[in-house]
């Protein structure tokens, strides 16, 4: 007679020693720690600095001018001071000798009146650069123009859809699951949210429409991966009847890493060619997503499995009682 073999299932460990290749909830504490601290000086640069607010949100007008040879910064600064325009904000664009120049919101006694002083303005600031830089052969590629109040209901609007999209995210975690996945992964939301939007605030980068989109793009990208873990930690927990949750649960985020680091490369590669052959909005939202892919990953891994484990004991010792 042959020898006979017998087929083990190769996805359960052969000891409880065995959870996985990495012991993510080892370093629990310490990340929770680190994630409370980075989320509060967020909140606290926000809070005292704010946000560098395109015209978008902020109001006011925008012009885009490109030179067909080198000019520096400093000279165009020089020139909107001597053009008057003394708080305009001049920002280089690109690396083709582009700049936008931000004009403060100007308003008039009726919308007519202010469209034409806006229009003046930008006529103004037309016909100076043509004049200045004759020999630079300036182009104005684009001139964009918002009232104040237009900006204000714009700003009103984007805060609204990102709690509505947290809301509705939250309903569903805890239709799709129960209530002990779902305030880890909304937690986990507001912790990719808030950090992404405190990168922002810390390195002055300007905040408009774009951003918000890039910023609801980026909390649905989280809670698929968070979803993704959820769902292996719900089917793990069918399989390991005898181990304990926190041992599930590190289990579980092992079976998925590949699949974490792999979706999350694949996204950041074609996020950094948007960024790098891409211009105006379009690098401003993939800067966005650059940010927010990596945060999510980490989010996924070391807020939201942690908070689990954390809302598991605290139902447990309800249930004891």
């Amino acid at each position: 007679m042959g020898n006979r073999t017998t087929k083990q299932n190769p996805t359960k460990p052969t000891s409880k020693n065995d959870p996985g290749r990495f012991d993510f909830l080892k370093w629990g504490a310490v990340c929770t720690v680190a994630s409370t601290i980075a989320v509060l000086a967020s909140l606290a640069v926000i809070a005292i600095k704010g946000f560098n607010y395109g015209i978008d949100f902020a109001g006011g007008t925008e012009v885009q001018v490109q030179f067909n040879q080198n000019v520096e910064t400093g000279q165009v600064r020089a020139f909107t001071d001597d053009l008057g325009l003394n708080n305009a904000s001049v920002q280089r664009f690109g690396e083709n000798n582009e700049y936008l120049i931000r004009l403060e919101t100007v308003e008039g006694k009726t919308d007519k009146e202010t469209n034409e002083l806006v229009q003046g303005l930008v006529s103004k600031l037309t016909q100076g650069l043509s004049q200045t830089f004759a020999g630079q052969g300036p182009e104005v590629r684009r001139v964009d123009s918002v009232g104040p109040q237009v900006g204000s209901d714009l700003k009103r609007s984007s805060i609204l859809a990102g709690f509505y999209c947290i809301i509705l995210m939250l309903i569903y975690i805890g239709l799709r699951f129960d209530y002990k996945y779902a305030p880890g992964a909304v937690i986990c939301l507001f912790h990719d949210a808030i950090v992404t939007l405190g990168v922002y605030a810390v390195f002055g980068l300007e905040v408009n429409v774009q951003t918000m989109a890039a910023i609801l793009t980026i909390v649905g990208y989280s809670i698929n991966d968070t979803i993704v873990t959820f769902d292996r930690v719900r089917e793990n927990e069918g399989i390991f009847r005898d181990e304990t949750f926190p041992w599930i649960i590190n289990r579980s985020v092992n079976d998925v890493l590949s699949r974490t680091i792999l979706t999350s490369f694949a996204t950041f590669i074609a996020v950094a060619c948007l960024y790098i052959f891409g211009s105006g909005v379009i690098k401003d939202f993939a800067l966005t997503m650059g940010i927010g892919i990596f945060i999510g990953a980490y989010s996924t891994v070391y807020v939201a499995s942690p908070l689990v484990v954390v809302m598991d004991g605290i139902l447990a010792k309800k249930q004891a009682v």
